[in-house]
């Protein structure tokens, strides 16, 4: 089902962009740099005053300038003259019967405010004891894998870290995450108790987070900050299919959990299902897993294999996995295909996807079958896509004025 925007609730839609530049997605210095280099404050005082920001963005939630009490107003009325406190406008928002919840987002380019704005999927997923919200890192995607909705669309562009966290400040205001919030009252599904709404993060939405390396390490950096939103790095999983010179430092640098869009058991059939696997192959995938900083059973790196009927479902592949990733302290999820519009794929039988867990099982690993959750709205895995489209040269100097 779909609902209807609660404005009562929400800061709903947003007003177009603006030429001030906004402060979301700035790390503590570079907060005080901004304060100094706009000249207000001293750089004596920078660091404090970027500390207070800091505190109002991520902590509190809040959205504008004037409500920061321990700002003086002169200060408040320069910052508000000066930046912005940036987020998604909410174009649309629907409720899964299974709780699952999808927001389709839009943005305008921070660097080019003249360009048609681009749109992503966001989904929430709720449980009783958590709720994980699944995160994109770009508009599209270039890797074209053959099972994934995503792969159809062409990259627009990638997301800035200020849009990156914008999606994770909007589910929270949105879900009541934030002091003094309230949670929505439309039917979807909140964890019981005094339990945060958003426990974990995935980066597993639109587009390749590794191919957006920069923004998506500030992001995480930020979300996982321990004086601002505090999400632990233990429950921020970062998903790639393969972008191998950034797996080491993904595990150096933002320290999050890794998994990884396997889906194959030899390289003939993964060039087919992840044409990035003809770059990285599979050996060189398996040697970064193994070499991945922190790697412990404590601290297990998930292998995704959709289980696709007739594919890559049978036996022989079942004990090929566990061949493969023998001596790296993984668990496999499996999970079950989900159709998508013009896809050319069927999902296997469930007493396949049991046999084939139960191979892998009796080897020693974890293999959860993943519940396929908000099927009736495209939220679930593979299934999301928006109409954001690459500009032609000619549409950009058109708009440029050139």
């Amino acid at each position: 089902m779909s609902i209807a925007l609660n404005l009562d609730h929400s800061t709903a839609l947003r007003p177009a962009a603006s030429s001030r530049p906004s402060l979301i997605g700035l790390s503590k210095p570079q907060l005080a740099e901004a304060l100094t280099t706009a000249g207000i404050a001293s750089d004596k005082e920078a660091r404090m005053r970027a500390s207070q920001l800091w505190n109002w963005l991520y902590v509190n939630g809040t959205t504008d300038f004037d409500k920061m009490t321990n700002v003086a107003k002169p200060v408040r009325q320069k910052l508000s003259d000066t930046f912005i406190l940036d987020r998604p406008e909410i174009v649309s928002e629907q409720v899964s019967s299974d709780g699952t919840r999808k927001w389709l987002f839009r943005f305008r380019d921070p660097a080019n405010p003249n360009y048609p704005p681009v749109e992503v999927e966001t989904v929430y997923i709720p449980e009783q004891d958590r709720g994980t919200l699944c995160v994109s890192s770009q508009v599209g995607c270039t890797l074209t894998c053959s099972f994934c909705h995503t792969g159809t669309q062409k990259l627009v562009r990638n997301l800035t870290a200020g849009e990156i966290l914008g999606q994770v400040l909007m589910a929270r205001e949105r879900l009541g995450d934030f002091p003094g919030g309230s949670r929505p009252d439309d039917g979807g599904l909140v964890p019981s108790g005094d339990t945060r709404a958003i426990t974990n993060i995935v980066m597993m939405g639109m587009g390749e987070p590794l191919y957006n390396y920069e923004s998506v390490k500030q992001a995480l950096l930020i979300a996982s900050a321990g004086d601002g939103m505090s999400l632990s790095k233990r429950r921020i999983t970062l998903s790639t299919s393969g972008v191998v010179p950034f797996i080491e430092p993904t595990g150096r640098e933002i320290d999050v959990m890794l998994a990884i869009s396997l889906h194959a058991t030899n390289n003939d059939l993964r060039d087919v299902l992840v044409p990035i696997n003809k770059k990285w192959p599979l050996e060189e995938l398996l040697e970064a897993c193994r070499n991945y900083p922190g790697l412990s059973n404590a601290r297990r790196i998930t292998f995704e294999y959709v289980m696709l009927d007739g594919i890559n479902d049978s036996d022989a592949e079942a004990r090929e996995l566990v061949r493969l990733l023998a001596g790296i302290p993984a668990k496999i999820n499996l999970i079950p295909f989900n159709p998508w519009p013009g896809s050319n794929y069927g999902t296997s039988p469930s007493s396949r996807i049991e046999r084939f867990a139960d191979i892998v099982n009796k080897a020693g690993y974890a293999s959860p079958v993943r519940t396929p959750r908000g099927r009736d709205i495209f939220a679930a895995c593979g299934q999301l896509k928006s109409e954001s489209e690459r500009l032609s040269k000619k549409d950009r100097d058109a708009l440029a004025g050139v």
